[in-house]
């Protein structure tokens, strides 16, 4: 009992000991969330961020001397979209009709109004469609590969295996990157595939313990939605009668879909906006409950005992094997979608993603989803081998949207890491939960 007491409190210890060096400064830009979305409203999308509204600015590491890369395993998110449920542009703007025919809107309300009118009917039968600016987040990223990675992606018959989900916005995300990197080396051969028998690993659903640690997330989301949802002054800016708003409407949800709306407008090139209808404060705080919300649902939160990572052990586990039959240079890319993303993210313990935190109302100082599942948003293993004639241990470095990112392992050489070392560290950590699974 003495040695499992002493084992918990020095895991504690280093997790306060993370958290307390991830909040005086390692968030990339040097600003605190807050800072950052006030300065640019754009991320408090969340999951609606356009990729290139926050690009990588810092060069990627020279290759270690005498290695060259080889190899790049990855999984991507597809590009920006429309929404995707009918309801998300119906539902507000049939309650903003409603009330301007019973007189009950404000002058701000009857713009409101007119412009969801002008961008709603553009997403007649284009639910959930990959949009013009995700096609062309796409082309970035493919094209950005191919310079910074040009032995790779430049080599005389590289081998490119692409495989995707089999939603329609994931295979055009992987047509777009593919076009992009068959511009850049005419001689590249592709294999492209989007198949129900890649589903298992490529869009894992819930499962064994993960689904029912997740049951309750509905119950959980609520009590965040609340706390952190103040419609009142944007009910008055908007309706002439707060009586009718109480009678008709849940104010709170009405507000988080106005919301929705006026961070997905950043998915098209339109000069509509919505952001003007809420203030500095509100914006943060309906970011601050989606980040919660996030971090619970598919995050290694402790209040759901690390788990929901796991949900993307299949995908990890392809990713591991994939790499053990690679003798030459050659990539694999894969496509799908932010729940995937996000939890990989976790699972790989990229950077900061999987610190815990216990104070979800501290969560913001530290975890930023933002910073992890963009449209666009990507997970990018580059391994690394010695040069012709030379000897060395396979190096790896990992790249989260674009930027170099640790890993959960000892190095004397970031941001490259031996690949030895972190494979078992993975398998290990897979075995365990596997069998933990297996007992429960």
């Amino acid at each position: 009992m003495k040695r499992i007491f002493t084992t918990l409190t020095a895991a504690v210890m280093a997790m306060t000991i993370t958290a307390q060096r991830l909040r005086v400064g390692e968030l990339g830009s040097g600003m605190t969330a807050r800072e950052e979305i006030k300065a640019n409203k754009y991320l408090s999308g969340s999951q609606y961020l356009d990729y290139d509204r926050y690009p990588a600015t810092e060069p990627l590491t020279p290759a270690p001397k005498g290695y060259e890369p080889y190899y790049m395993s990855h999984y991507g998110r597809h590009g920006s979209r429309w929404l995707i449920s009918d309801n998300s542009y119906t539902g507000p703007r049939d309650i903003l009709r409603q009330a301007k025919e019973q007189g009950k809107l404000t002058q701000l309300g009857e713009e409101t109004l007119k412009k969801i009118e002008a961008f709603e009917p553009t997403s007649v039968k284009r639910l959930g469609d990959l949009s013009t600016v995700g096609e062309r987040q796409h082309h970035g990223i493919a094209r950005r590969m191919a310079q910074n990675f040009p032995e790779i992606f430049k080599k005389k018959d590289v081998q490119i295996d692409a495989r995707s989900t089999v939603v329609i916005r994931c295979i055009l995300s992987m047509v777009a990157e593919c076009e992009e990197l068959a511009a850049a080396n005419p001689t590249a051969r592709f294999h492209n595939d989007a198949s129900e028998s890649l589903q298992y690993y490529l869009n894992q659903p819930w499962d064994g313990l993960v689904k029912e640690t997740g049951r309750n997330r509905v119950e959980r989301r609520e009590i965040w939605r609340q706390k952190y949802t103040h419609p009142e002054r944007l009910m008055k800016a908007l309706f002439n009668d707060q009586q009718w708003v109480f009678s008709n409407l849940r104010a709170g949800q009405f507000m988080r879909d106005l919301h929705e709306i006026a961070t997905n407008m950043q998915s098209h090139d339109t000069d509509l906006e919505l952001f003007s209808l809420f203030t500095d404060e509100e914006i943060y705080d309906l970011w601050k409950q989606n980040n919660i919300r996030w971090y619970m649902d598919y995050g290694p939160a402790p209040q759901t005992k690390g788990i929901m990572p796991f949900s993307q052990r299949n995908l990890l586990r392809n990713i591991i094997e994939t790499a053990d039959t690679v003798t030459q240079t050659q990539a694999t890319l894969r496509f799908g979608h932010e729940v995937c993303v996000m939890p990989l993210a976790c699972l790989l313990e990229l950077g900061n993603c999987g610190v815990q935190v216990e104070n979800l109302d501290e969560l913001d100082q530290y975890w930023q989803n933002y910073k992890i599942f963009p449209m666009g948003c990507n997970v990018q293993l580059v391994f690394y081998r010695p040069k012709k004639g030379k000897t060395g241990d396979i190096l790896v470095k990992a790249l989260l949207n674009e930027r170099e990112v640790t890993l959960p392992v000892k190095t004397d050489n970031y941001p490259y890491y031996k690949w030895a070392d972190l494979r078992q560290y993975y398998l290990d950590k897979l075995d365990k939960f596997d069998a933990q699974n297996k007992a429960e």
